[in-house]
Protein backbone atom coordinates (compact mmCIF):
# COMPACT_ATOMS: atom_id res chain seq x y z
CA UNK A 1 0.00 0.00 0.00
CA UNK A 2 1.39 3.70 -0.61
CA UNK A 3 0.96 6.42 1.09
CA UNK A 4 -0.61 9.87 -0.57
CA UNK A 5 -2.25 12.99 0.67
CA UNK A 6 -5.53 14.72 0.66
CA UNK A 7 -5.85 18.32 1.01
CA UNK A 8 -8.96 20.67 0.53
CA UNK A 9 -7.14 23.87 2.11
CA UNK A 10 -8.89 24.37 5.26
CA UNK A 11 -9.53 27.39 6.89
CA UNK A 12 -10.95 27.30 10.14
CA UNK A 13 -13.16 30.19 11.84
CA UNK A 14 -13.16 32.06 13.40
CA UNK A 15 -10.96 34.00 11.50
CA UNK A 16 -9.19 37.14 13.01
CA UNK A 17 -10.33 40.20 12.39
CA UNK A 18 -13.86 41.64 10.18
CA UNK A 19 -14.77 41.12 6.91
CA UNK A 20 -12.52 41.28 4.48
CA UNK A 21 -9.31 41.21 5.61
CA UNK A 22 -10.07 38.37 8.52
CA UNK A 23 -11.01 35.67 5.68
CA UNK A 24 -7.79 36.97 3.14
CA UNK A 25 -5.23 37.16 5.93
CA UNK A 26 -6.19 33.46 6.85
CA UNK A 27 -6.68 31.82 3.54
CA UNK A 28 -3.29 33.48 2.51
CA UNK A 29 -1.65 31.33 5.46
CA UNK A 30 -4.09 28.48 4.65
CA UNK A 31 -2.47 28.27 1.08
CA UNK A 32 0.90 29.30 2.01
CA UNK A 33 1.38 26.58 4.74
CA UNK A 34 -0.37 23.62 3.07
CA UNK A 35 2.04 24.37 -0.24
CA UNK A 36 4.69 23.81 1.95
CA UNK A 37 3.90 20.44 3.39
CA UNK A 38 2.59 19.04 0.36
CA UNK A 39 6.18 20.19 -1.30
CA UNK A 40 8.14 18.14 2.43
CA UNK A 41 5.90 15.52 1.29
CA UNK A 42 7.08 14.76 -2.11
CA UNK A 43 10.99 14.86 -0.95
CA UNK A 44 9.33 12.07 1.41
CA UNK A 45 8.21 10.06 -1.00
CA UNK A 46 4.51 10.12 -0.24
CA UNK A 47 2.75 8.54 -3.86
CA UNK A 48 0.53 11.31 -4.29
CA UNK A 49 -1.53 14.53 -3.79
CA UNK A 50 -5.05 14.84 -4.57
CA UNK A 51 -6.88 18.32 -4.38
CA UNK A 52 -10.42 18.98 -4.22
CA UNK A 53 -12.18 21.02 -6.23
CA UNK A 54 -14.59 22.92 -3.88
CA UNK A 55 -16.91 25.96 -4.06
CA UNK A 56 -19.07 28.26 -1.72
CA UNK A 57 -17.58 25.65 1.32
CA UNK A 58 -16.96 27.71 4.40
CA UNK A 59 -14.63 26.84 6.91
CA UNK A 60 -13.48 23.73 5.32
CA UNK A 61 -12.73 23.68 1.72
CA UNK A 62 -11.59 26.93 -0.02
CA UNK A 63 -9.99 25.20 -2.94
CA UNK A 64 -12.29 25.71 -5.55
CA UNK A 65 -9.66 25.92 -8.67
CA UNK A 66 -7.13 22.99 -8.01
CA UNK A 67 -5.94 22.93 -11.40
CA UNK A 68 -4.02 26.41 -10.77
CA UNK A 69 -2.26 24.95 -7.73
CA UNK A 70 -1.62 21.66 -9.41
CA UNK A 71 0.00 23.90 -11.99
CA UNK A 72 2.22 25.43 -9.36
CA UNK A 73 3.21 22.33 -7.41
CA UNK A 74 4.13 20.59 -11.07
CA UNK A 75 7.20 23.22 -10.82
CA UNK A 76 8.15 22.91 -7.34
CA UNK A 77 8.07 19.31 -6.90
CA UNK A 78 9.89 16.24 -8.22
CA UNK A 79 8.24 13.29 -8.22
CA UNK A 80 4.91 12.83 -6.65
CA UNK A 81 1.82 12.29 -8.34
CA UNK A 82 -0.91 15.20 -8.66
CA UNK A 83 -4.12 14.34 -8.24
CA UNK A 84 -7.59 16.17 -9.51
CA UNK A 85 -9.50 15.01 -6.54
CA UNK A 86 -11.63 15.58 -8.15
CA UNK A 87 -12.43 17.45 -11.06
CA UNK A 88 -16.40 17.79 -11.68
CA UNK A 89 -17.18 16.88 -14.91
CA UNK A 90 -21.20 17.45 -15.20
CA UNK A 91 -21.65 19.89 -18.02
CA UNK A 92 -23.47 22.47 -16.22
CA UNK A 93 -19.98 23.09 -13.74
CA UNK A 94 -17.46 23.02 -17.28
CA UNK A 95 -17.62 22.31 -20.47
CA UNK A 96 -15.46 19.27 -21.09
CA UNK A 97 -13.15 20.74 -23.33
CA UNK A 98 -12.02 22.80 -20.47
CA UNK A 99 -11.40 19.59 -18.23
CA UNK A 100 -9.42 18.42 -21.49
CA UNK A 101 -7.37 21.28 -21.63
CA UNK A 102 -7.01 21.63 -17.68
CA UNK A 103 -6.21 18.21 -16.71
CA UNK A 104 -3.34 18.17 -19.92
CA UNK A 105 -1.85 21.08 -18.99
CA UNK A 106 -1.01 19.62 -15.35
CA UNK A 107 0.10 16.73 -17.21
CA UNK A 108 2.66 18.08 -19.26
CA UNK A 109 4.15 20.43 -17.00
CA UNK A 110 4.46 17.92 -14.52
CA UNK A 111 6.05 15.70 -17.10
CA UNK A 112 3.82 12.79 -16.54
CA UNK A 113 2.41 13.46 -13.06
CA UNK A 114 -1.00 13.96 -13.51
CA UNK A 115 -3.82 11.69 -12.14
CA UNK A 116 -7.17 12.28 -13.18
CA UNK A 117 -10.10 11.98 -11.06
CA UNK A 118 -14.12 12.77 -12.07
CA UNK A 119 -17.29 13.29 -9.70
CA UNK A 120 -20.50 14.82 -9.24
CA UNK A 121 -20.06 16.87 -6.38
CA UNK A 122 -22.97 17.47 -3.75
CA UNK A 123 -26.73 19.03 -4.48
CA UNK A 124 -25.03 22.11 -2.79
CA UNK A 125 -22.75 22.94 -5.63
CA UNK A 126 -25.10 21.10 -7.83
CA UNK A 127 -28.12 23.16 -7.08
CA UNK A 128 -25.80 26.99 -7.58
CA UNK A 129 -24.28 25.77 -11.37
CA UNK A 130 -27.86 24.86 -11.90
CA UNK A 131 -26.73 21.34 -12.63
CA UNK A 132 -29.42 18.15 -14.12
CA UNK A 133 -29.23 16.34 -11.02
CA UNK A 134 -31.16 13.17 -12.01
CA UNK A 135 -29.08 12.72 -15.02
CA UNK A 136 -25.60 13.86 -13.35
CA UNK A 137 -24.22 10.42 -13.67
CA UNK A 138 -24.89 10.06 -16.98
CA UNK A 139 -23.37 13.23 -18.00
CA UNK A 140 -20.71 12.41 -16.33
CA UNK A 141 -19.49 9.56 -17.84
CA UNK A 142 -20.61 11.20 -21.51
CA UNK A 143 -18.41 14.07 -20.84
CA UNK A 144 -15.54 11.84 -19.46
CA UNK A 145 -16.07 10.03 -23.02
CA UNK A 146 -15.73 13.58 -24.69
CA UNK A 147 -12.72 14.35 -22.82
CA UNK A 148 -10.49 11.54 -23.94
CA UNK A 149 -11.80 11.94 -27.56
CA UNK A 150 -10.78 15.38 -27.07
CA UNK A 151 -7.27 13.96 -25.84
CA UNK A 152 -6.96 11.03 -28.73
CA UNK A 153 -8.30 12.52 -31.77
CA UNK A 154 -5.96 15.26 -33.66
CA UNK A 155 -9.31 16.96 -34.43
CA UNK A 156 -12.49 16.15 -32.11
CA UNK A 157 -16.47 16.99 -33.03
CA UNK A 158 -19.91 16.05 -31.10
CA UNK A 159 -23.44 16.15 -31.80
CA UNK A 160 -24.95 13.90 -29.15
CA UNK A 161 -27.69 14.63 -26.43
CA UNK A 162 -25.71 16.49 -24.05
CA UNK A 163 -23.10 18.47 -26.06
CA UNK A 164 -22.80 20.02 -29.52
CA UNK A 165 -19.19 21.02 -30.43
CA UNK A 166 -17.81 21.76 -33.70
CA UNK A 167 -14.56 20.24 -35.13
CA UNK A 168 -11.87 21.77 -33.25
CA UNK A 169 -7.86 20.81 -32.35
CA UNK A 170 -7.80 20.45 -28.61
CA UNK A 171 -4.67 21.59 -27.09
CA UNK A 172 -2.30 20.16 -25.14
CA UNK A 173 -2.86 16.64 -25.20
CA UNK A 174 -1.60 14.95 -22.17
CA UNK A 175 2.19 14.24 -21.31
CA UNK A 176 1.13 10.59 -20.83
CA UNK A 177 -0.26 8.15 -23.49
CA UNK A 178 -2.85 7.53 -23.69
CA UNK A 179 -3.86 9.64 -21.19
CA UNK A 180 -3.67 10.01 -17.63
CA UNK A 181 -5.58 7.33 -15.41
CA UNK A 182 -9.02 8.15 -14.58
CA UNK A 183 -10.73 7.96 -10.96
CA UNK A 184 -14.03 8.35 -9.70
CA UNK A 185 -14.94 9.92 -6.74
CA UNK A 186 -17.73 7.25 -4.75
CA UNK A 187 -19.46 6.99 -0.88
CA UNK A 188 -21.90 4.19 -1.43
CA UNK A 189 -22.14 0.56 -2.62
CA UNK A 190 -23.65 2.10 -5.77
CA UNK A 191 -21.46 4.45 -6.66
CA UNK A 192 -18.50 2.27 -6.18
CA UNK A 193 -20.15 -0.18 -8.04
CA UNK A 194 -20.38 2.54 -10.82
CA UNK A 195 -16.58 3.44 -10.69
CA UNK A 196 -15.70 -0.24 -11.15
CA UNK A 197 -17.90 -0.93 -14.11
CA UNK A 198 -16.37 1.59 -15.58
CA UNK A 199 -12.84 0.65 -15.29
CA UNK A 200 -11.98 3.61 -12.91
CA UNK A 201 -9.86 3.96 -9.53
CA UNK A 202 -11.98 4.10 -6.28
CA UNK A 203 -11.90 7.01 -4.29
CA UNK A 204 -13.87 6.72 -0.81
CA UNK A 205 -13.32 7.73 2.37
CA UNK A 206 -13.43 5.71 5.97
CA UNK A 207 -14.20 8.33 8.10
CA UNK A 208 -17.39 8.09 10.42
CA UNK A 209 -17.53 4.18 9.01
CA UNK A 210 -16.55 1.21 10.52
CA UNK A 211 -13.65 -0.58 8.23
CA UNK A 212 -16.02 -3.87 7.89
CA UNK A 213 -18.47 -1.27 6.51
CA UNK A 214 -15.63 0.31 4.20
CA UNK A 215 -14.57 -3.33 3.48
CA UNK A 216 -17.93 -3.92 1.80
CA UNK A 217 -18.16 -0.85 0.03
CA UNK A 218 -14.41 -2.26 -1.59
CA UNK A 219 -15.56 -5.77 -2.24
CA UNK A 220 -18.69 -4.49 -4.13
CA UNK A 221 -16.08 -2.44 -6.23
CA UNK A 222 -13.63 -5.42 -7.29
CA UNK A 223 -16.98 -7.45 -8.14
CA UNK A 224 -17.87 -4.73 -10.83
CA UNK A 225 -14.30 -4.61 -11.83
CA UNK A 226 -14.75 -8.11 -12.96
CA UNK A 227 -16.11 -7.71 -15.88
CA UNK A 228 -15.73 -3.66 -17.02
CA UNK A 229 -16.62 -1.78 -19.72
CA UNK A 230 -13.25 0.68 -19.07
CA UNK A 231 -15.18 4.39 -19.55
CA UNK A 232 -11.72 5.49 -20.72
CA UNK A 233 -8.30 4.43 -22.59
CA UNK A 234 -6.90 3.40 -19.52
CA UNK A 235 -8.18 0.81 -17.16
CA UNK A 236 -7.49 1.28 -13.52
CA UNK A 237 -8.27 -1.09 -10.46
CA UNK A 238 -7.12 0.37 -7.53
CA UNK A 239 -8.84 2.09 -4.14
CA UNK A 240 -7.91 5.23 -2.82
CA UNK A 241 -9.43 5.90 0.60
CA UNK A 242 -9.33 8.91 2.98
CA UNK A 243 -9.22 9.64 6.48
CA UNK A 244 -7.90 12.11 8.72
CA UNK A 245 -3.85 11.41 9.93
CA UNK A 246 -1.36 12.75 12.31
CA UNK A 247 1.25 11.19 13.25
CA UNK A 248 3.46 11.98 16.37
CA UNK A 249 6.15 11.04 19.02
CA UNK A 250 4.24 10.57 21.34
CA UNK A 251 0.60 10.55 22.03
CA UNK A 252 1.70 12.95 25.11
CA UNK A 253 1.78 15.29 22.03
CA UNK A 254 -1.95 15.24 21.13
CA UNK A 255 -3.10 17.67 23.65
CA UNK A 256 -0.18 20.22 22.62
CA UNK A 257 -0.92 20.07 19.11
CA UNK A 258 -5.23 20.08 19.86
CA UNK A 259 -5.76 17.28 17.73
CA UNK A 260 -9.15 15.97 19.44
CA UNK A 261 -10.54 19.37 19.30
CA UNK A 262 -9.64 19.55 15.88
CA UNK A 263 -10.99 16.52 15.03
CA UNK A 264 -14.40 17.17 16.45
CA UNK A 265 -14.09 20.62 14.24
CA UNK A 266 -13.83 17.89 11.37
CA UNK A 267 -17.13 16.45 12.21
CA UNK A 268 -18.68 19.45 13.66
CA UNK A 269 -17.92 21.68 10.50
CA UNK A 270 -19.30 18.60 8.27
CA UNK A 271 -22.63 18.33 10.11
CA UNK A 272 -23.25 22.12 10.18
CA UNK A 273 -22.35 22.44 6.99
CA UNK A 274 -24.93 19.93 5.53
CA UNK A 275 -27.68 20.54 7.63
CA UNK A 276 -27.10 24.24 6.55
CA UNK A 277 -26.93 23.61 2.74
CA UNK A 278 -27.93 20.40 1.74
CA UNK A 279 -30.15 19.02 4.82
CA UNK A 280 -32.74 21.99 5.63
CA UNK A 281 -35.94 20.42 4.44
CA UNK A 282 -35.49 17.73 6.38
CA UNK A 283 -37.20 17.43 9.83
CA UNK A 284 -35.29 18.13 13.46
CA UNK A 285 -35.92 14.35 13.63
CA UNK A 286 -34.64 13.27 10.52
CA UNK A 287 -31.33 15.57 10.67
CA UNK A 288 -30.59 14.14 13.97
CA UNK A 289 -30.56 10.41 12.84
CA UNK A 290 -28.19 11.79 9.85
CA UNK A 291 -25.51 13.41 12.73
CA UNK A 292 -26.53 11.73 15.36
CA UNK A 293 -22.76 12.20 17.22
CA UNK A 294 -24.28 16.53 17.50
CA UNK A 295 -26.72 15.70 20.29
CA UNK A 296 -24.96 12.58 21.77
CA UNK A 297 -21.69 15.02 21.80
CA UNK A 298 -24.10 18.02 23.93
CA UNK A 299 -25.24 15.47 25.95
CA UNK A 300 -21.17 13.69 26.96
CA UNK A 301 -22.41 10.32 25.15
CA UNK A 302 -19.80 10.45 23.12
CA UNK A 303 -16.29 10.47 23.16
CA UNK A 304 -14.68 11.86 20.20
CA UNK A 305 -11.29 9.30 20.84
CA UNK A 306 -13.88 6.47 19.48
CA UNK A 307 -12.85 7.28 16.01
CA UNK A 308 -9.51 6.16 16.91
CA UNK A 309 -10.36 3.14 18.89
CA UNK A 310 -12.47 1.75 16.08
CA UNK A 311 -10.24 2.57 13.27
CA UNK A 312 -12.23 5.22 11.75
CA UNK A 313 -9.12 7.24 11.52
CA UNK A 314 -5.33 6.82 11.97
CA UNK A 315 -3.57 8.78 14.61
CA UNK A 316 -0.32 7.90 17.10
CA UNK A 317 3.11 7.21 16.65
CA UNK A 318 4.83 5.80 13.89
CA UNK A 319 4.26 2.28 14.96
CA UNK A 320 0.80 2.37 15.96
CA UNK A 321 0.25 4.62 12.47
CA UNK A 322 1.77 1.42 10.72
CA UNK A 323 -0.63 -1.15 12.58
CA UNK A 324 -3.03 0.61 11.82
CA UNK A 325 -2.18 1.23 7.89
CA UNK A 326 -1.97 -2.39 7.43
CA UNK A 327 -5.40 -2.86 8.86
CA UNK A 328 -6.50 -0.97 5.91
CA UNK A 329 -4.19 -2.56 3.42
CA UNK A 330 -6.04 -5.83 4.74
CA UNK A 331 -9.20 -4.98 3.03
CA UNK A 332 -7.93 -3.52 -0.14
CA UNK A 333 -6.97 -0.40 -0.01
CA UNK A 334 -4.30 -0.04 -2.71
CA UNK A 335 -3.53 4.20 -1.63
CA UNK A 336 -3.89 5.65 2.16
CA UNK A 337 -5.10 9.40 0.83
CA UNK A 338 -3.50 11.36 4.48
CA UNK A 339 -6.03 14.29 5.39
CA UNK A 340 -2.96 15.99 7.69
CA UNK A 341 -4.30 19.28 7.81
CA UNK A 342 -7.64 19.97 9.90
CA UNK A 343 -8.76 21.88 12.48
CA UNK A 344 -6.58 23.79 14.49
CA UNK A 345 -3.26 21.90 13.99
CA UNK A 346 -0.32 23.77 14.14
CA UNK A 347 1.66 23.71 10.94
CA UNK A 348 4.55 22.60 12.90
CA UNK A 349 2.91 19.66 13.73
CA UNK A 350 1.49 18.88 10.56
CA UNK A 351 5.16 19.51 9.15
CA UNK A 352 6.19 17.06 11.74
CA UNK A 353 3.76 14.48 10.89
CA UNK A 354 4.66 14.34 7.80
CA UNK A 355 8.09 13.68 8.45
CA UNK A 356 7.74 10.84 10.78
CA UNK A 357 5.47 9.32 7.97
CA UNK A 358 7.39 9.88 5.18
CA UNK A 359 11.36 8.97 7.18
CA UNK A 360 9.15 5.74 9.68
CA UNK A 361 6.21 4.59 8.19
CA UNK A 362 6.42 4.95 4.43
CA UNK A 363 9.86 2.88 4.55
CA UNK A 364 8.58 0.11 6.40
CA UNK A 365 5.20 -0.17 4.38
CA UNK A 366 7.47 -0.09 0.91
CA UNK A 367 9.73 -3.03 2.93
CA UNK A 368 6.64 -5.47 3.71
CA UNK A 369 5.34 -4.82 -0.08
CA UNK A 370 8.99 -5.81 -1.45
CA UNK A 371 8.94 -8.79 1.00
CA UNK A 372 5.44 -9.62 -0.25
CA UNK A 373 6.24 -9.14 -4.04
CA UNK A 374 9.02 -11.65 -3.24
CA UNK A 375 7.09 -14.21 -1.50
CA UNK A 376 4.49 -13.98 -4.16
CA UNK A 377 6.83 -14.59 -6.99
CA UNK A 378 8.54 -16.80 -5.03
CA UNK A 379 4.77 -19.12 -4.70
CA UNK A 380 4.61 -18.55 -8.23
CA UNK A 381 7.37 -20.04 -9.24
CA UNK A 382 6.73 -22.98 -6.68
CA UNK A 383 3.39 -24.16 -8.12
CA UNK A 384 4.68 -23.42 -11.75
CA UNK A 385 7.32 -25.84 -11.06
CA UNK A 386 4.88 -28.09 -9.15
CA UNK A 387 2.48 -27.87 -12.33
CA UNK A 388 5.79 -28.95 -14.97
CA UNK A 389 6.40 -31.56 -12.55
CA UNK A 390 3.17 -33.30 -12.48
CA UNK A 391 2.21 -32.58 -16.33
CA UNK A 392 5.59 -35.01 -17.07
CA UNK A 393 5.05 -37.39 -14.17
CA UNK A 394 1.64 -38.23 -15.77
CA UNK A 395 3.59 -39.05 -18.96
CA UNK A 396 5.36 -41.42 -18.02
CA UNK A 397 4.93 -45.28 -18.33
CA UNK A 398 4.76 -45.81 -14.55
CA UNK A 399 2.18 -43.37 -14.37
CA UNK A 400 -0.67 -45.24 -17.42
CA UNK A 401 -0.36 -48.10 -15.16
Amino acid sequence: MDLGLLYEFDVPQPWAGEHPWGQRTAERAAYRDNIEQIVLADKLGFEAVWLVEHHFRENRSHMPCNEVVLGALSQITERIKLGFGVALMPHEFIHPARVAEKVATVDVLSRGRAIWGMGRSTPMEQQAFGVDIPNSKEKLKAAARTVVGMWEQEYYEEDSEFLKFPKRMVTPKPYQFPHPPAWMAASTESSAQMAGENGCGLLCFSIMQPIARLKQVIDTYREAQKAAAPLTSVHTNKVGVYTLVHCAETRDDFATNRLWESMWWWYKGLAEFHLKWEMAHLTPEQQAQAFPLMSARAKGEFDITEFDREDMVIVGTPEECLEKLLRYEEIGVDQLLCYVNFGYLPHDAIMKSIELLGTRVIPELKKRGSSGLAAGLEKGIREAELSVTQKNWSKTPEAAV
